[in-house]
């Protein structure tokens, strides 16, 4: 009796007001549920209408102090990935879990790997890899969030920053590592057996973006993940944990691997592929000639309805995204840039502008597709049409996040056809051409746009070409600066 009034008591503080919820069925019957298993075998359904009911996370058996640190953060009510494998995680089970973009996967995995963590805090607890420093960041953020009530010691190894301090951090023993696998992969090569040695001894691995992390070809990421397992723990001897938005054939072959002795590995699929993006997303697509794509993205940007969204650009090059933040700052444009080109701490300054909406747009490659949680992007433009449709689902995931609102618009070039035509059917719906009150976009490109586009986007070139920064300053090397020691 003294258990059920506890659980009753937790969903009480979690969900509100006690007054409604001592008159609410629903909250009894979960209880109820729970004392005599139902709740259990619901789980394993996504379809089953208990699993939609509203839930509370202390009904999931997640701790006290950890249901109170995600009230503090406004996270009150699990979503459909969190309910269905915290549980499961918890017990100890390898998991692979798919949920699409904004339905709070991070916590699916911190929330359990913190609860057992808490029970035990010994060494380096958990590693979790990831394909993007961005997204490194953004999960290093959110474990000292969530763990904040209790002495997490968190730490980033990722590139672009100084791999000495690295190592020194690493060989301090600090209980979760969010590390990018290559930066991660050289440590494990280069800096010694007295730094990497509690690797060895980790509880859970974390492959967050799995799909990119094993993804084969050009690019890949597999030889420097193999280099960072090999010095891990065997995967009996560790809980092995995959996230994504798109769980891909690579991703599912760790459910054939042998188990003995093991518990079988969870799978949850959380409407992947009928949801494989928001609900609430309106995709569109102008067509526009390869010739004039500047001219149609500048007046895109500058047509009433667009002119105050907060607005992510995404390009397929680095090259396209250096160009097009000089030409649109030349045009008058608020616009910063995040791709592989900039350095670490100019990559993370301009992130922290966009994200405080000291500029308006971002101009960005894939590295800022994947996980990362801004919440009043309004806007996403594919400038380039992605040739993996997995990575247009991943990229207009930037909007339309936590049932907000949000728009995509597609600028589709006369080669372009089969690529949206893929793109429809791997989400399994049809873009609209993009329509707005008043305004004609060929109209306004013909009249407005041609000459003063074609004009700044020669000047940018031409200071590109001179080595100027995106204010139209000369750089300096490094080694020509007076009085720097060689």
């Amino acid at each position: 009796m003294e258990s059920d009034e506890s659980d009753i008591e937790l969903a009480k503080n979690q969900e509100g007001s006690r007054k409604r919820q001592r008159t609410s069925p629903v909250a009894l019957s979960r209880v109820q549920a729970k004392k005599s298993g139902v709740l259990q075998q619901a789980k394993l359904d996504s379809t089953s209408p208990l699993v939609r009911e509203p839930m509370s996370f202390a009904s999931i058996n997640v701790a006290p102090w950890l249901v109170a640190s995600l009230a503090s953060m406004e996270i009150k009510k699990p979503t459909g990935i969190q309910k269905a494998c915290i549980p499961e995680i918890l017990k100890g089970r390898d998991c692979i879990g798919g949920s699409r973009t904004g339905t709070g996967k991070t916590v699916a995995f911190a929330v359990p790997i913190l609860q057992r963590w808490a029970q035990d805090p010994s060494g380096i607890y958990a590693v979790v890899i990831t394909p993007t420093r961005e997204l490194a960041i953004q999960i290093f953020e959110q474990f000292k969030a969530i763990s904040a009530p209790q002495s997490l010691k968190p730490i980033l190894i990722t590139g672009g920053t100084d791999q000495r301090e690295q190592a020194i951090q690493l060989a301090s023993r600090p209980h979760v590592v969010i590390a990018t696998p290559g930066r991660l992969a050289e440590h494990i090569r280069t800096s010694g057996e007295d730094t990497i040695c509690g690797l060895r001894r980790v509880r859970f691995v974390v492959f967050d973006e799995a799909d990119r992390l094993l993804a084969p070809g050009r690019g890949s990421m597999l030889p420097d993940l193999e280099t960072c397992l090999s010095a891990l723990p065997t995967p009996k001897e560790r809980q092995t944990l995959l996230f994504t938005a798109t769980v891909t054939d690579e991703v599912l072959a760790l459910k054939e691997q042998p188990r003995q002795g093991r518990l079988p590995i969870y799978v949850c699929e959380v409407d992947t592929e009928k949801l494989a993006i928001p609900l609430k997303l309106q995709q569109k697509y102008i067509q526009a000639p390869v010739t004039h794509k500047e001219c149609y993205l500048h007046v895109l940007l500058s047509t009433p309805a667009n002119l105050k969204k907060s607005i992510i650009i995404f390009c397929n090059r680095t090259n396209t995204a250096t160009l097009l933040e000089y030409m649109l700052r030349l045009l008058e444009h608020r616009v910063t840039a995040l791709h592989s080109g900039l350095r670490q701490p100019d990559r993370v300054a301009n992130l922290a502008r966009f994200r405080a909406q000291a500029a308006r747009i971002l101009v960005a490659t894939d590295v800022a597709a994947r996980g990362l949680d801004i919440p009043e992007v309004a806007l996403v433009i594919n400038y380039d049409i992605p040739r993996d449709p997995d990575d247009y689902i991943h990229r207009v995931g930037r909007t339309a996040r936590a049932g907000r609102v949000g728009t995509s618009v597609t600028l589709v070039g006369q080669r372009d056809v089969d690529l949206i035509h893929a793109i429809e059917e791997r989400v399994g719906n049809d873009m609209e051409e993009y329509d707005e009150e008043g305004v004609s976009i060929e109209g306004r490109v013909i009249r407005d746009a041609l000459k003063p586009v074609t004009e700044k986007k020669r000047e940018a070139m031409l200071q590109i070409e001179e080595g100027r920064d995106v204010l139209g300053k000369r750089k300096v090397s490094l080694q020509m600066k007076p009085g720097r020691n060689m």
